[in-house]
Formats: structure tokens, sequence, C-alpha cells
């Protein structure tokens, strides 16, 4: 695809869904139409070693390559304690270093995980216990404590280093001053201090980075959004690939495009192994691994803030509570269950680029779904009603998405999609940890700016009833 880069881009896009396979789970047909199936095409060998369990060196499909010792940043939070737990069952050697800031700020907003996750020290030896295998914890904060930091890697000379370590909320973010500078100052000043500590340590670390779909923008591209860099015409008819140009649609989003061009610098000046991961929505709170031991099991988020639009909505259902839509709910976004970010952190770890080689990008999701379709899909499911809100993002009310993720596919990804056997999963942690649900979180508390606060300040005089356990099982 050549565009110009003076050039206007269309909105153009469609949506698609990969092969779908979760850990032994049915699948039952989804009432939402969807556009066309995209297969992911994959190498014969793959396929076999996904077939019979057997490895194939080099390939890069899960637990393939060679075990490698791995430090995580961010590694108790959602998506970096089930993917510490799955890289440690695959017999990677693990070290976890977090400052626990996620459960920080929870005391902050006065709204506790629904699954009543345990302190590190519990959940790890936990893990001892339930696979005989160990991890290390450290608490340690990237952006401050920068000499730990180069102590740790000199120390554990890691093959990868996989940085999670970053406030991930959009909306909160969004929601004051104090919010929007903690988000840059963690965010930006964690991925400087990583690419410095790797240098300063002089250990040859590649470094996976989790970043986000956001950074590209929604329906942005004037047609399939490429895996990080896209095809150009220059003035004067030069062609050039280049990296894809930035859109953010809020301070988070800005810190991950800040991320990117700190990758591309670092690279260039110092040959440091890079690969950012652009991941869409994750929704799912548990993993095989996770599910273990009660004292293993993932947090889940569900208020306006941390709480991801998917698993939102299957609490809400769960619950009896109107599905909570943001405008007409005509948003197309990406989405990735939570098995699979563990899944494609490996197969980066996997693949490293070779020193010199430009930053690996890939686009880590498994499908595009419009909310409002999402919306249905869940109330059909639950006898719920849709709930339409004002929107307190500054956002295009409707917009399409068309997302290539060819890479991790042709690596031997088999993504997990939408699917109502799934969603019986969540469902049945939601109904489990109900009593500790604030029912007022649940409704949005961040605004992107003075319009959006005032359209929205209709809200402040909603209510939201939970039906109890006897009625919500009825």
């Amino acid at each position: 695809m050549r565009v110009l880069l003076v050039a206007i881009l269309p909105y153009l896009a469609t949506s698609f869904t990969a092969p779908s396979k979760a850990f032994g789970v049915t699948r039952a047909p989804s009432s939402v139409e969807r556009a066309d199936a995209v297969q992911c095409p994959r190498p014969s060998s793959v396929l076999k070693a996904l077939e019979d369990g057997t490895n194939v060196d080099g390939v890069g499909a899960n637990g393939t390559a060679e075990k490698k010792k791995v430090i995580i940043l961010g590694g108790d939070g959602f998506c970096g304690w089930p993917t510490s737990l799955y890289l440690s069952d695959q017999g990677h050697d693990v070290i976890i270093a977090d400052n626990l800031s996620r459960r920080n700020i929870d005391t902050e907003l006065g709204c506790d995980s629904l699954t009543p996750i345990q302190s590190p020290e519990v959940r790890i030896q936990a893990w001892k216990e339930a696979t005989g295998k160990d991890i290390k914890f450290i608490n340690l904060d990237v952006a401050k404590e920068y000499d730990l930091l180069v102590q740790l890697i000199k120390e554990e000379q890691p093959d990868s280093i996989v940085h999670f370590a970053e406030q991930r909320a959009a909306p909160y973010s969004m929601k004051n001053s104090k919010a929007k500078r903690y988000t840059v100052d963690n965010n930006v000043g964690g991925s400087n201090n990583l690419c410095c500590a790797v240098i300063d340590a002089e250990v040859d670390a590649h470094i996976v980075h989790l970043g986000t779909m956001g950074v590209y923008g929604y329906g942005t591209s004037g047609g399939e959004i490429p895996e990080g860099y896209i095809d150009v015409t220059l003035p004067g008819g030069r062609e050039s690939n280049i990296l894809h140009p930035a859109h953010p649609g809020s301070v988070y989003h800005a810190t991950k495009c800040l991320d990117a061009l700190l990758w591309q610098f670092y690279q260039k000046n110092d040959n440091l192994r890079i690969t950012d991961l652009h991941q869409g929505i994750v929704w799912g709170t548990n993993t095989p691994q996770t599910i273990l031991d009660e004292r293993l099991v993932n947090r889940f988020d569900y208020d306006g803030d941390y709480g991801t639009v998917l698993n939102r909505f299957l609490m809400q259902g769960a619950m009896g509570v109107p599905l909570t839509v943001y405008g007409t709910g005509g948003q197309t976004r990406a989405f990735i269950h939570i098995t699979d970010t563990a899944r494609c952190i490996e197969i980066a770890i996997n693949n490293p680029p070779a020193a010199g080689e430009r930053v690996e990008i890939f686009n880590q999701v498994a499908e595009t779904r419009r909310v409002r379709d999402i919306a249905q899909l869940v109330a059909e499911q639950t006898g719920v009603e849709v709930d339409f809100l004002p929107n307190p993002r500054q956002e295009a009310a409707e917009n399409e998405l068309d997302v290539a993720n060819r890479k991790f596919c042709n690596l031997g990804l088999d993504p997990i999609s939408l699917d109502e056997g799934l969603f019986d999963e969540v469902t049945e942690v939601v109904k489990k940890y109900q009593s500790r649900c604030n029912p007022q979180k649940i409704l949005p508390a961040s605004f992107w700016n003075k319009k959006r606060a005032e359209e929205c300040a209709s809200l402040e005089d909603k209510e939201v009833t939970l039906k109890t356990k006897a009625e919500a099982e009825a």
C-alpha cells in the first residue's frame, strides 16, 4: 500500500477474525455477524508441532526455542502475572520485578480487584507448591530506582527483559493533572531507564515491550493497519518504509508513542535488540496456570478506570446490571484473550531481532469487533439491557478497523476468538466474588476534557443496583 504523507488518509476497514482454539473449549456459534474470516497461514512444520506436541527449533511456536532467563518488569499486574506463570511453566527461568504500583492505585481509587489477589510472596509460594518451579520476586521501581535496575540486570544476565512496568489505563491517565504527569513520568521514564540500564550493564538482553494498538489511532491508516511500518511515497516519487505515524487518543497512548520513538533511537544508536508488541484490548481473567490454585488467581478490574470493556460487560451481565456502552458503541477495537498475551510474549522471546536489525513490531491481536456488537452478544447471553451513556472520551463516535496480525500467526499462534464458552469462565469468576463489587465504581469516573465532563454530568446522580446472588442465578 502506497500513501502520500501529505494526503489525508481515508477511513477504510473491515473486521477480521483469526483461527480460534482455546484450551479444550468447544466454541459456540456467535450470534453477531462478523466479516469474512482471515485465516492465518502457518508453516507446515509449526502446524505439525502444534498437533503432536513436539518442538521445532527456531520456528518460534510456543515452547519450541531454548529455555531462557527472563526478567519480567511489572510481573505482578493483570498481563504480567499470567505471563510470568506461563513462561515459568514452559521452563524459562523467571524473575519478577514490580513496585506494586497497581495495588497502590487500588487504594487511591478505593476499588480493589474483584478477585482477591494475594501478595507476591504468597503467589510465588503457591506456584512453587503447585508446580515445583521457582519464581524470584524483587520490589523495584523501574522509573525511579535506576541503580537497582542496572544491578539486577548485571547480576541476572537475562536473555530477555519483558517490559510491562507501565501505567496501563487510558481513563486513569486522563483523570486529572496528577494522573497525567504520573503516567508520563512513569511510562516514558521507565522505558528510557530500561534502555540505559541494558547499555550500562553491558548485557545483550532482548527487550520485549508491551505496547498498544492505540498508537496507530483507529481507522486512520487508509486501509489495513500494517505491523509497525508503512510504505509511503515521499515528494518526488521516492518510496520508503517508515514507522507508522502516531495518532494517540489519550495520555496513556501518547506515552506508548513516545516509547516507540525511544526504541527506534536506542536500536539505531546502541544496537539494542527490541521487539514492540502493539496489543489489542485484553479480555478474560484466568489461564491454565492461574487456575491451578486459588492463590494464583489473576486480578479482575471492573471499574470505569481500569476495567477493560469486555470484562466490564461480562461482569455487569453476570450481576444483572445494564451494560455501560459509551456513546453510540460504534467504536471498533481489537481484542485478545489474556492466555494469548502470554503465548505471544513467548513467541516474541523466541524470535528476537539480530543485533543491528530494526525494531521488530508485531500486532498482538486476535480479531476486531464493534463495541455495541459485543454488548449485544453479552446482553443476549445474560438477559440484561444495554445502557448507552454519554461518552467520557474524546473520540470518533464510529470507526472501522482492519488490522494485520500475520507475523504471530505465521509463527504458530492460533488465537482465541470471542466466544460464549469462554465468557462462561469470566461469568463464574464474577459470580464467585460478586460480594466484593462496589457498584458505584462501575460508572466512568475520568473524562477526557471539560466538555466531556459537562456532557457526562448526568452520571453523577445515576445509581447502579446489583442483583442479589440468588437473583443473578435465577
